[in-house]
This record gives C-alpha cells, sequence and structure tokens, in this order.
C-alpha cells in the first residue's frame, strides 16, 4: 500500500515523552493563539463570557481534518476551536502529548475525542482543572485496567480485526512493532459506509501502533468530569452494544445516531450540536 513507505518515518514518534508535547504544542500554538482571540473578540463584542475552547483528538486510521465539518460550524458559531495531531503512539504517550496542547490554552476548555481518541482524552483531562466538559464521539471510555482491544471485543459486532492491515517496523529502541491501518478496499465499509468520498481518506490514513490498542488505560477523567457521548448504530468498528456500555457505565449524556463510525464526517451537524450543549453547560 502507498502508506507503507511512510510506516517507519512515522513510528519515530513512538516511545517519544516530552519530545512530542513539545512538538505538537509549538505546531498548535498559531491556532492557540487563534483560539485565545477569538476568545476575546467575544467579551468585546458583549456576548458575555467567553465561549470555552473546544479541543478535538482524532482517533485512529484518521487525522486532525476528519473535524473540518465540525470545526466550520463550531467557528460560524463564534467557538475558539484547536484540533491536535494525536501521535497514535499509546494512551499515555499521547495523553501527555494533548496536555502539552491543553497547557497552551487559558480558561475553559471542552475536549471532545474520536474512537480511540476518546481514551486520550480520559486520561489528558484528567490533571487539568479547566476541562469542564467531555466530549466522546463513537468513542472508547475506558476505566483504569482496560484497553481499546478488549472494549472493541467485549461484545460482538467488530469486524475491523479482518480488515486490518498491519505493517512491520522496528522502534528507534530497536524493539519490533507493528503499525495498523485499514485494508483501502475495505476502508469504506469497515469506517466511513455512509461517506460518499471515503477513498482519499483511505488513502491518507494514519495508522495506530499495535501496542496502542492493546495499553491499559491507568485513569478515567469521566468519573469526575461531566460527559457527552454519541453512540453510533451502524458502527463496525466499536459495535453499538460496547459504546451503549460504556455510555451508561460512565453517567454520559448519550446521543444515539444512526451513523457509521466516521459520524464527525458524515453528520458533523449532530456532531457539533452536542459539542455546544457540553459547551453551554460549562459556561
Amino acid at each position: 500500500m502507498s502508506n507503507v513507505k511512510r510506516a517507519s518515518k512515522r513510528r519515530i514518534l513512538t516511545g517519544v515523552g516530552a519530545a512530542v508535547t513539545a512538538g505538537i504544542a509549538v505546531g498548535a500554538f498559531a491556532l492557540v493563539g487563534t483560539a485565545n482571540a477569538n476568545a476575546d473578540t467575544d467579551r468585546s463584542a458583549g456576548k458575555g463570557q467567553a465561549k470555552p475552547t473546544i479541543l478535538l483528538e482524532h482517533g485512529a486510521f484518521a487525522d486532525a481534518s476528519s473535524w473540518n465539518g465540525v470545526i466550520a460550524r463550531l467557528h460560524a458559531d463564534g467557538h475558539p476551536v484547536v484540533a491536535a495531531a494525536n501521535p497514535l503512539c499509546g494512551p499515555h504517550t499521547d495523553a501527555t502529548a494533548l496536555r502539552g496542547v491543553l497547557d497552551h490554552i487559558k480558561g475553559p476548555k471542552i475536549l471532545v475525542g474520536h474512537s480511540y481518541g476518546g481514551s486520550v482524552i480520559s486520561e489528558a483531562a484528567a490533571s487539568d482543572p479547566e476541562v469542564r466538559g467531555l466530549v466522546y464521539v463513537a468513542a472508547f471510555l475506558p476505566v483504569p485496567g482496560e484497553s481499546a482491544l478488549e472494549l472493541t471485543t467485549k461484545y460482538p459486532g467488530s469486524t475491523l480485526p479482518g480488515a486490518l492491515d498491519p505493517v512491520p517496523v522496528t522502534n528507534p529502541d530497536g524493539s519490533k512493532g507493528a503499525e495498523l491501518y485499514i485494508q483501502q478496499d475495505k476502508f469504506r465499509h469497515q469506517f466511513a459506509a455512509d461517506k460518499t468520498k471515503a477513498a482519499p481518506a483511505a488513502a491518507g490514513q494514519r495508522p495506530i501502533a499495535q501496542s496502542a490498542l492493546e495499553e491499559k488505560a491507568t485513569v478515567a477523567a469521566w468519573k469526575t468530569i461531566p460527559s457527552w457521548d454519541i453512540v453510533t448504530t451502524q458502527d463496525l468498528n466499536i459495535p453499538a452494544a460496547a459504546q451503549r456500555f460504556m455510555a451508561k457505565r460512565a453517567h454520559a449524556r448519550a446521543t444515539e445516531v444512526a451513523a457509521s463510525h466516521s459520524v464527525a464526517v458524515s453528520q458533523p451537524g449532530i456532531v457539533t450540536r452536542v459539542i455546544e450543549e457540553a459547551a453551554r453547560a460549562a459556561r
């Protein structure tokens, strides 16, 4: 596949803690500055308290552009937004990177995680008292000791294992691992069945380290932070039954949508509505 040649280069991120954090924080600096400027504009326009910054975390097999439809709608409604780059190395490493972005954002924040990104925001938010709400979009809400892989297979219905294309890689420390892609000819059916143009997303998908799906969570921020959850009932990655189980356990305000796993792309209006509900509750 066309992405294989980039596999080794991408895994340079694996195992990197502070370096990843610093790089992503710097890369997001301009966006954060824009977010804070938007907040100032909102205050100066006499609209009352500044709206919380919306921080979007993508999941596996996607990138920040998967939020484009949501970002456009949030901006139109005056919300400051940052779409972070997720290294897809493991919940702890990725949460460390996300906290680097969070530290640059002042004031109240709403964290939104899609798919595996839910595991990341669940850890990253635990150390930031300014995070006022968590929004999970077809996402994992693990408790300490659980992995994304365990939750995927907790209920029947996921066809992801048979659609994966593992690419062997050598990590910087010399150890062997694998990066997981979705086979391009199966991408639309598996990930984005309700999306009219899935080929570009299939070609440009970002792989996740296999070890990231096996890494166990150590903290669950949703235990202390108000949470919202979008459950996708036509999901072939994370079965709807598993999503309902996690939402109920977290006492999240759940919204069910007849959509595939890529709901932020196919139905950005619904995703935006739930995010804005969380943002209103935080003000």
